[in-house]
């Protein structure tokens, strides 16, 4: 979901997933001099930043702000990437929530994941990265999709018996890639996603 401005600008958005007003904990500053802090997830990317906001602005949990480029930022003043492990308590039980909304406010973006996903190697398909997708469900997915391609996740469920809840193997499996950075194969984490 990286728009594109009037004027060709690529816009990164990100979710807040904690707001600290008093600045980060590991801010060696005194008080007065901290700025409004936190933790924000990729709208497209899923990667994860470290923000500071400005100072005049009160922001809640799950806002949309735009973290780069640095001259399209209206209430971020900076805006770095951070590992999971680098992430506030807060931020870490409000991630959960956060990829949930993402992947069912861009069903359609997800759904094309099952529609267009590709064999990575001769004995690995993109589908059995899933968490609880083996060789039979994959081929399930794989068969109903050459009838007709799937245009919800209610219809995926429906097309292939035991499938029951393909939204939230995509949350588990974009999850375990922002916990895991060790992981092989990072499908959704980092990536760029076009044309949506």
């Amino acid at each position: 979901m990286s728009e594109v401005d009037s004027d060709g600008t690529d816009v990164q958005r990100a979710v807040v997933l904690d707001y600290l007003a008093h600045g980060l904990s590991d801010d060696g500053r005194p008080q007065y001099e901290k700025s409004p802090a936190g933790y924000a997830l990729g709208v497209d990317d899923f990667q994860l930043y470290e923000v500071a906001f400005d100072e005049d602005e009160r922001l809640t949990i799950g806002s949309e702000v735009v973290v780069e480029p640095p001259e399209e930022r209206e209430v971020v003043t900076d805006a770095s990437r951070v590992e999971y492990a680098d992430l506030s308590s807060g931020a870490q039980s409000e991630l959960e929530y956060a990829v949930a909304d993402l992947v069912e406010e861009h069903e359609e973006r997800f759904v094309d994941f099952y529609n267009e996903a590709q064999p990575i190697t001769l004995r690995l398909h993109q589908l059995n990265l899933l968490p609880g997708i083996g060789k039979k469900l994959r081929n399930s997915i794989l068969d109903e999709r050459k009838r007709k391609p799937f245009e919800s996740f209610e219809e995926l469920s429906e097309r292939v018996s035991g499938l029951h809840d393909p939204d939230e193997v995509l949350v588990e499996r974009i999850l375990q890639e922002l916990r895991d950075d060790d992981l092989k194969y990072q499908t959704f984490v980092g990536r760029q996603q076009d044309g949506n």
